[in-house]
């Protein structure tokens, strides 16, 4: 890779730590290359993104971001996982590395805040943005539907006196 290249990458990878709403760090030892597919394609289903990136040039692309403080995680054979969503990331990471033991999770970023493994794997347990909408339209709705039926429940038994008042 020559220098020009280089700083191409870099220069990605800044903008990519710029725009993310979450960083993971992972570790992986022995990961093949059909199951790292597997990952960036569940990566992909979520909006997410998985990348293999040399620790040197990372740490460089950190700088002046905010997610300069997580740079002493990437040592080793590193990948990075990221995401707009601070929930997406952590989710298909963590579930991917509870079915395939070489992939471990060492940490991450939130928004400049520095994340261990613990709490990288809270944001995994949280339900994600659509889940949440979900949810809300659902307590919206329920309110009106509630509303609905009162209205013709008393409609019901006024039509039900009527109807008993006409067979006197």
């Amino acid at each position: 890779m020559n220098r020009e290249e280089k700083a191409e990458l870099i220069k990605n990878l800044n903008s990519t730590f710029n725009d993310a709403g979450v960083v993971v760090v992972t570790k992986q030892v022995g990961l093949t290359v059909e199951e790292s597919n597997d990952l960036r394609i569940k990566m992909r289903e979520v909006g997410a993104k998985y990348q293999v990136a040399k620790n040197r040039i990372v740490k460089l692309a950190l700088k002046d971001t905010k997610y300069e403080n997580i740079s002493d995680l990437f040592s080793g054979p590193t990948a990075i996982a990221v995401s707009e969503d601070p929930v997406s990331a952590p989710k298909v990471v963590s579930q991917f590395a509870k079915e395939n033991d070489k992939l471990t999770i060492l940490g991450g970023g939130i928004d400049g805040s520095f994340l261990g493994v613990q709490e990288v794997e809270q944001l995994a347990s949280l339900p994600s943005l659509d889940e949440l909408r979900g949810k809300l339209v659902g307590l919206i709705k329920a309110p009106a539907q509630k509303l609905v039926s009162i209205n013709t429940a008393s409609a019901n038994k006024l039509v039900n006196v009527f109807y008993a008042r006409a067979n006197q």
